[in-house]
């Protein structure tokens, strides 16, 4: 005897623009899992500035990891992180990148960082309600600091929702590295503090796929990617594997008891 399907197996999950009678679109829905299964990224700001980190892992025993980039450089001022499918965030940074040297040839001036965040989101949610196309299956951490010197941090979602965060993460290890920022995070931490923060976080993610502690203390700085911009100079600079060891160092007995 052959049993029936699941009623949303069989109809609301066929396209990105039927909803269920819930009021749910399935495939915006599987998009946000594709993310949760993501390598996680983490972005943080403060007075003086922002910081984007995220984790990289071996995906294979010969794969070269300094040519594996999680974070880039949107425009001098803003970075972005993702988490999920990797081609879909190319796409989507590639796509942020020429409307930024759009606007700054229209209007003389750099976009906000509200502004790219919210034009991906755009485009995210017009994936979502025309037939032929599925959701972007990525989360992007948008992060920087403004002509005015405030710093700002925004996530955009599969579905096109973007939103502002003091510090926030994505992908498979979000879970634990949210709990850590509320634990955590003050509206005064210095960049310092924000930085070995998120040191500490990273550590505490690298630990669910290395269980040796000194083998993951020794592996992190080839696990990490870790960028900044700050108020002072409002340039993007990514930190050096040797700048990334040199904070490990100072906080390695703090990390030895997580």
């Amino acid at each position: 005897m052959a049993f029936p399907m699941p009623p949303h197996q069989t109809a609301y999950d066929r396209a990105a623009t039927i909803f269920s009678p819930e009021g749910d679109l399935y495939q915006v829905r599987y998009a946000f899992e594709a993310v949760k299964k993501g390598w996680t990224s983490l972005g943080i700001k403060t007075s003086e500035g922002v910081i984007l980190a995220a984790e990289k892992r071996l995906i294979a025993p010969l794969a070269d990891m300094d040519d594996v980039e999680k974070i880039y450089k949107v425009d001098d001022h803003v970075g972005v992180a993702f988490a999920g499918m990797g081609g879909d965030g190319r796409i989507l940074i590639d796509y942020a990148r020429i409307y930024a040297v759009r606007h700054r040839l229209l209007y003389g001036e750099p976009p906000t960082v509200e502004l790219l965040a919210k034009i991906v989101a755009d485009l995210k949610q017009a994936y979502t309600q025309h037939g032929g196309v599925r959701p972007f299956g990525v989360s992007l951490i948008f992060a920087g600091v403004n002509s005015d010197g405030s710093t700002k941090v925004y996530r955009t979602d599969p579905g096109g929702q973007y939103f502002s965060f003091k510090a926030i993460a994505i992908g498979g290890g979000e879970q634990i590295a949210n709990e850590m920022f509320e634990k955590n995070y003050r509206d005064d931490m210095s960049f310092e503090e924000a930085l070995k923060l998120v040191i500490k976080v990273l550590y505490v993610i690298t630990r669910k796929t290395v269980e040796d502690k000194d083998k993951a203390l020794s592996q992190l700085p080839n696990l990490v990617e870790i960028s900044y911009i700050t108020v002072k100079d409002r340039m993007f600079t990514k930190m050096s594997r040797e700048a990334v060891k040199e904070v490990i160092e100072s906080i390695k007995d703090e990390l030895k008891e997580l």
